[in-house]
């Protein structure tokens, strides 16, 4: 049997996992924690996503765990709805739901270690699933492919209540962002952005949070609600890092998948779906094709349209959270709401 490591228990390797045919592939999983994310983030699961979900065999489950994404809408600061759009073909997941769901997917006969990776293992291919701090990727790409820190921090968090009324969607202020959506039926899931200095690492999340209150403080009544109900142990804050450009994933016995190749901006809500679709794809590939043939074609058929979806993050990053083009950007976003109606 051809010998797979994957370095990365997260949502990339656990697919992989999962996928990988058991009766050609000795495969093993290095993850540094065995446990679930202590704070519940949401995720959105597109078509894609939902399709790569299916070949794992857990899009029923991940359908009854999660919430449908009912009409949302893109604001103003103060609260006024510029667009309404519904996603009635987008789930809504938490990630320790569908962490929990690819974990029971993977087979008894996959070797799972635990701790920290100090040494990358030799022989057969090596995955790097390892996010965007990839040892995979800082190892087999070198300095240039070291990660980016981005100058705008991230809070994310769930609190015990349903989403206001009317209050749905993302909020568009002046370089910052606010986003409400439904983490499920009586919860509610929320996200904020905006430049800081904080970190990058060991972010005290309750000046973060505090931080945040004081900069919506006065914005539209949902946002004070919401964080008025935010807790440190229900709040995440880091700093948001990417990935640079990489012109291929596969390197000398070694390929990456998610944010290990792709790590981008949170604002296209794309992150987690691409490294389902990477997995599944690289796991169809490899279990059907010979293994050079099966990495040159998974190149072929994620590098571009990840990168493109990279760059397209980018840049709905700085539409997003602008600073003195924010009149101009209000002034159109305006018009087009309009125009819509």
């Amino acid at each position: 049997m051809d010998a797979i490591t994957i370095v990365g228990g997260g949502i990339a390797g656990l697919a992989l996992a999962a996928t990988l045919d058991p009766d050609r592939f000795d495969v093993t999983v290095h993850e540094q924690r065995n446990v679930l994310p202590a704070v519940e983030t949401s995720l959105a699961m597109w078509p894609e996503a939902q399709r790569a979900l299916e070949a794992v065999g857990i899009l029923p489950e991940i359908r009854a765990a999660g919430s449908a994404f009912e009409a949302m809408a893109l604001r103003n600061a103060t609260g006024k709805a510029w667009l309404r759009a519904g996603a009635p073909d987008v789930i809504g997941i938490s990630r320790a739901d569908l962490l929990r769901q690819l974990d029971a997917a993977v087979p008894d006969s996959v070797t799972r270690v635990f701790g920290a990776v100090t040494s990358l293992p030799a022989g057969g291919l090596l995955v790097g699933a390892d996010g965007v701090h990839s040892v995979v990727r800082g190892a087999y790409w070198g300095p240039r492919s070291r990660e980016r820190l981005s100058p705008y921090l991230a809070l994310r968090g769930v609190i015990n209540e349903p989403v206001p009324a009317d209050s749905g969607g993302e909020y568009w202020g002046r370089g910052e962002l606010f986003g409400i959506a439904p983490a499920s039926r009586q919860r509610t899931y929320w996200y904020a952005s905006y430049r800081s200095d904080l970190g990058p690492g060991g972010i005290d999340v309750e000046a973060a949070l505090d931080l945040t209150r004081r900069r919506f403080s006065g914005k539209a009544a949902g946002i004070v609600r919401v964080l008025a109900g935010a807790t440190p142990e229900g709040t995440l804050a880091q700093r948001i890092w990417t990935v640079p450009a990489l012109r291929s994933y596969v390197r000398a016995g070694s390929v990456l998948v998610g944010d290990a190749a792709h790590g981008m901006t949170p604002n296209l809500g794309r992150g987690a779906c691409e490294a389902l679709v990477d997995s599944v794809t690289l796991a169809d590939l490899l279990n059907s094709r010979p293994l050079p043939e099966a990495l040159k074609a998974y190149d072929k058929r994620r590098v571009l349209r990840s990168q493109a979806l990279r760059v397209a993050s980018s840049a709905m990053t700085r539409l997003v959270l602008a600073e003195s083009a924010q009149p101009i950007r209000d002034r159109i976003l305006s018009v087009a709401g309009r125009l819509s109606r």
